[in-house]
């Protein structure tokens, strides 16, 4: 037995060896399945990881880790490696010895596969482990060294950029700061600064930019430098200010950094912030802007100043703002542009910000009343006020001034989507006193129209020149979008508190109770559309109204017994458009601080000697009230405070004592503004307007209609703005000047229709020439119709018209020229004309003009539309140059509707008189413009 004792143990341990062998190759069809199934739960979670880092790779833009990366790398080689396997595997058992179903052909083969199927399965096992262990597959990007920051072209900061550049590579200058004025562009240098560090990003490792405003708060400016040095949350977040300190100083030590520091307005203690010492170890730098050059002192940098722009640089940074389509939109806008301009002083920001509001404006007229707006209120201009226009152009708090929010305010009285006329606009805000830091009526025309471009620019206001108007889109109207009115509204009858409710609007076809209008006891405004009250409304009492606007064009609103017996401090009245209102309660004479009064349109046939007890109306408004007899005697003079009368087409009032009430005018110290209609018998009246000069100042509109005593119309009105002229049978001429004497002292000749802008005149028969227009530089609209005699418009021949109209720019402001029924007319004017604004040509009735007042310097307007006149007629003009042809045929169109009802090519003096009253209603329906 002891001899076979090493004998059995050497044959058990080849035994065990062989079995051990024999399992790799017996369970080797098993195990391969196995492998097989482990590789696919594997791939599984392969797929789970890859699709979770390609998310955040692709939506959330980070970076994969490395760990996850090397993961997937070897998954895809074992996927490979297994699949090889596999094949091997089911290879080698597909071969067995002949005879037999399970012993293989090669042991030693099916071996080896067999041992390293085992191995594989425990790798593909130990790599699903890792995979489903993985809870972040991706990380953030690390922070760039310096990160870019929008920055348009600059203009003349070439030479100072470079200055400062010298310095920052100076190793001696640790610190430098960039003062001047605000608005000079010291940001844009700054930004430019930064965004030249891109170029060498080796250079720092870190470029930090931060806003530090006022005042400047130590833990605010921390904040920003911890996140941008990606500190981790959990060692500041909830720390003391020192904590914080010692942070950013342990990680800043260890940096060579640039730290830029924008908008400082007062010394910053570094240190306490956890900037380390600037010194030639660490080289790094700090740049900071500020408005107060002590600052460079106190934190001992090197100071530089920027100053404003050269004129060629400025003015070349404006027009960039402005635009190239703008700039040459006219040729008055290039000499207008150096104006504005000139008045930014090199200011970037004002060249900036005047130039993106002037974009797109593309009249004289605009340019010149915003250059008076730059000189007298410059505060008032978009984007001026506090450097904010054109940055919080959709916010009402971002508005300038207290006056110009009042008045945005107001616009949301108005039913919505309506059309307001800003001429109408204006008058309102005069009469609510928003516009009483002007000392005189036509400022504050000016301030107001300076508020409404304002709010335009804003986007808070749209403009817009309704075509359906008769003035041809001359008349300017403002329209609040939906959402704004919502939001002003909102704003203005609550302001922030709901018990507090200062605007009442009740729009078209609503209806109210009078618990409602119990309601409204505090309110400051009340605007009633149509209103519909659903039962009785006692005498209301309004304490606090300021303005009540009773706007109606369909229906008559009846007002209450004693409706204004109890409204003390209303100051803003408007009962237009009450057509078939035919008088006002005797109580509106307790209405002592009432401003303002709109009766236009209404059947009111008198007005009641009361209405003298209206010492501070400042505006009243008696437009076309046809009903109205007459004015009493001695109530205008008692308006003392009185400022602007209108009183249009109403002729009966105007026909019977108009001396008296011109004289009653003219008494009246603060008078600046009249526009009045006079029929029949106008002689002596024009001659009361031309013996006073005050009058001469204040007259802004004339119409003058169905006048059979007038041969010859002296106009000496130096702010006249329209006028009209309507079957005047007998006149002959209208000049400038009499013979007899000069024109008045303080107006230069060439003045006095400096601010005519809109001419009509309709069936004057005699009428044998309008060269008084040369003086008329700034007209836009020019309509003559059924003057049988007129034969050119502009007669050069006469003593220096042909030099004066050179000088004046004839017709370089006309937009609309209507020319229609005129049968002797052989010319326009003598010499050639540019009509640089022109937007459309209306020729019908004219047989004997075979020549438009263009040569070869001629050039289409960009604003025209058309040219409308008879086929006949524009086949027989004779042309200069058929270069003019080319240009204007495809702008010309055919009269395709009826012609003028006055066409008729001679009218007997005694069938003139006969049928003037078919012409004047003609005039007044505005039907001898043909419909286009």
């Amino acid at each position: 037995m002891d001899l076979l004792s090493p004998i059995l143990d050497v044959a058990r341990c080849l035994w065990d060896s062989t079995a051990k062998r024999a399992v790799y190759i017996r369970e080797l069809p098993e195990n391969l399945n196995s492998l097989r199934t482990a590789m696919e739960e594997l791939k599984n979670v392969y797929k789970d990881v890859n699709e979770n880092v390609d998310r955040e790779e692709k939506l959330l833009l980070k970076k994969r880790t490395h760990v996850v990366d090397g993961w997937i790398q070897s998954v895809e080689a074992m996927e490979k490696e297994v699949t090889d396997l596999l094949a091997k595997g089911d290879g080698e058992i597909q071969k067995k010895c002949f005879g037999t179903s399970c012993c293989p052909k090669n042991c030693r083969a099916s071996y080896k596969i067999g041992k390293m199927v085992l191995r594989k399965m425990e790798d593909v096992a130990l790599k699903k482990t890792e995979g489903s262990k993985f809870i972040v597959v991706a990380e953030p990007f690390p922070s760039p060294v310096v990160m870019e920051r929008p920055l348009d072209k600059t203009v003349g900061l070439d030479s100072l950029f470079d200055h400062v550049c010298v310095q920052l590579q100076d190793e001696k200058v640790g610190s430098v700061g960039l003062y001047g004025m605000g608005g000079v562009g010291k940001t844009t240098l700054l930004t430019r600064i930064n965004n030249e560090f891109l170029k060498s990003r080796d250079e720092f490792d870190a470029v930090i930019w931060v806003t530090v405003s006022r005042p400047a708060i130590v833990e605010k400016i921390q904040q920003v430098l911890l996140n941008k040095l990606e500190i981790p949350k959990d060692k500041w977040e909830g720390r003391s200010e020192d904590e914080r300190k010692e942070e950013i100083f342990n990680v800043l030590k260890t940096k060579k950094f640039v730290l830029l520091l924008d908008d400082m307005w007062e010394p910053l203690d570094l240190f306490a912030v956890g900037i380390p010492p600037l010194n030639n170890g660490n080289k790094s730098k700090v740049v900071f802007t500020t408005r107060v050059s002590t600052v460079c002192l106190d934190m001992g940098a090197k100071g530089i100043e920027v100053n404003s722009l050269e004129w060629e640089e400025a003015f070349a940074l404006f027009q960039k703002y402005v635009g190239e389509n703008t700039i040459n939109s006219h040729p008055d806008i290039p000499e207008l542009a150096e104006i504005v301009a000139k008045e930014c002083a090199g200011l970037p920001l004002a060249l900036i910000t005047i130039g993106r509001a002037m974009a797109g404006t593309r009249t004289p007229e605009e340019w010149e009343t915003k250059i008076k707006m730059l000189k007298n209120y410059p505060a008032k201009f978009p984007g001026m006020e506090n450097h904010l226009f054109s940055r919080l152009a959709f916010s009402y708090d971002s508005l300038q001034d207290e006056a110009t929010k009042s008045c945005f305010l107001y616009c949301s009285i108005f039913p919505e989507d309506y059309e307001i006329h800003c001429n109408e606009l204006v008058q309102l805000w005069i009469g609510e006193g928003f516009l009483d830091e002007s000392d005189d009526l036509r400022k504050a025309r000016d301030a107001g129209e300076a508020i409404i471009e304002s709010l335009y620019h804003a986007c808070l206001l749209e403009i817009n020149y309704p075509n359906s108007d008769y003035k041809e889109g001359l008349t300017k109207c403002v329209k609040m979008h939906d959402v704004i009115r919502d939001m002003a509204l909102w704003l203005a009858c609550q302001n922030g508190n709901k018990k507090q409710k200062r605007f009442v609007v009740v729009d078209e076809g609503k209806s109210v109770t009078s618990q409602e209008v119990e309601e409204w006891k505090g309110t400051q405004r009340i605007s009633l559309v149509s209103l519909t009250f659903e039962e009785h409304i006692e005498s209301p009492s309004f304490p606090d109204l300021q303005t009540l606007l009773l706007g109606n064009r369909r229906r008559l609103f009846s007002l209450p017994s004693g409706f204004f017996s109890y409204m003390p401090n209303l100051t803003v009245l408007d009962l237009g458009n009450h057509f078939e209102l035919d008088g006002l309660p005797m109580e509106i004479s307790k209405l002592v601080t009432l401003q303002y009064l709109n009766l236009s349109n209404t059947g009111i046939r008198k007005i009641p000697m009361e209405l003298q007890n209206l010492k501070k109306l400042r505006i009243l408004i008696l437009n076309n009230m046809e009903r109205l007899q007459r004015i009493p005697s001695q109530i205008i003079s008692g308006l003392s405070s009185l400022q602007l009368l209108s009183i249009m087409n109403c002729w009966q009032a105007t026909m019977g004592n108009c001396r008296g009430l011109l004289k009653e005018l003219q008494g009246l110290t603060f008078m600046t503004e009249v526009s009045i209609s006079l029929c029949k018998s106008v002689v002596l009246p024009i001659q009361t307007l031309l013996d006073s000069q005050k009058l001469q100042r204040c007259l802004k509109h004339l119409k003058v209609e169905q006048c059979s005593d007038m041969n010859s119309l002296h106009l000496l009105f130096p702010y006249l703005q329209e006028v009209e002229l309507s079957c005047c049978f007998k006149l002959k001429d209208v000049i400038l000047h009499s013979e007899k004497e000069a024109v008045h002292f303080t107006f230069p000749r060439d003045k006095y229709f400096n601010h005519l802008y809109r001419v009509t005149i309709h069936y004057c028969p005699k009428l044998i020439r309008l060269t008084c227009l040369i003086y008329a530089p700034n007209l836009k609209l020019l309509h003559i119709s059924i003057c049988n005699s007129l034969e050119e418009v502009i007669q050069v021949e006469e003593s220096r018209v042909s030099e004066i109209a050179s000088n004046l720019s004839l017709f370089s402001r006309l937009r609309f020229l209507s020319l229609l029924s005129l049968p002797k007319l052989s010319s326009i004017c003598g010499q050639s004309l540019l009509f640089p604004s022109l937007k459309l040509m209306h020729m019908s009735g004219c047989p004997n003009l075979r020549k438009l007042p263009f040569d070869s310097n001629f050039k289409v307007s960009e604003k025209l539309v058309g040219i409308i006149g008879e086929q006949e007629w524009w086949n027989q003009l004779e042309w200069e140059d058929q270069t003019i042809t080319r240009q204007l045929t495809p702008y010309f169109m055919p009269s395709s509707c009826k012609q003028i009802i006055g066409e008729k090519q001679s009218l007997s003096d005694d069938r003139i008189v006969e049928e003037k009253r078919s012409f004047t209603s003609m005039a007044r329906s505005r039907a001898f413009f043909i419909e286009l």
